[in-house]
């Protein structure tokens, strides 16, 4: 099998309607929009959302809540992914991301205490839990505030 000789199976690709291109077309005239009306004039159709000048949805149900426009969002890791590293090892942001743990670090990383670190690390992060901070002193190793 050559490049040129691949095709797509059958039934898999259809040829595109063309509106408006004579009666022999079958969607000549009209174009298949019906007979004049607001959707077939150009640029006819109402706005997304539009429900004929009833109350739309939007505003019928009540608002609630609050949007902090200063929030801060870290990316978290637990301290069992930790045990990965070699002891001795020092933990930054940089290496987080580099083998996968964090996609990305937004406002900063903070270090939650879920699981049980078995190794001495020196870990570098934006935060750390209460709960992280003792797990990582009682296995001997050192937090680091960024």
């Amino acid at each position: 099998m050559k490049l040129h000789e691949l095709k797509p199976s059958e039934g898999a690709r259809h040829t595109r309607k063309r509106i408006g291109r004579g009666i022999g077309s079958g969607t000549g005239k009209t174009a298949g929009k019906g007979t004049k009306g607001q959707n077939a004039r150009s640029g006819g159709g109402v706005r997304l959302g539009f429900e004929g000048g009833q109350n739309p949805l939007a505003r019928r149900l009540p608002k609630r809540g609050f949007t902090n426009p200063t929030r801060k969002e870290f990316s978290i890791i637990n301290l069992d992914l930790l045990n990965s590293f070699a002891e001795g090892t020092i933990v930054t942001p940089e290496l987080l991301i580099e083998n996968g743990y964090v996609k990305q670090v937004k406002d900063g990383i903070k270090v939650l205490g879920n699981g049980e670190l078995n190794i001495k690390l020196t870990v570098k992060a934006n935060k750390f839990s209460e709960a992280a901070v003792k797990k990582i002193a009682a296995a001997g190793g050192q937090i680091e505030v960024i």
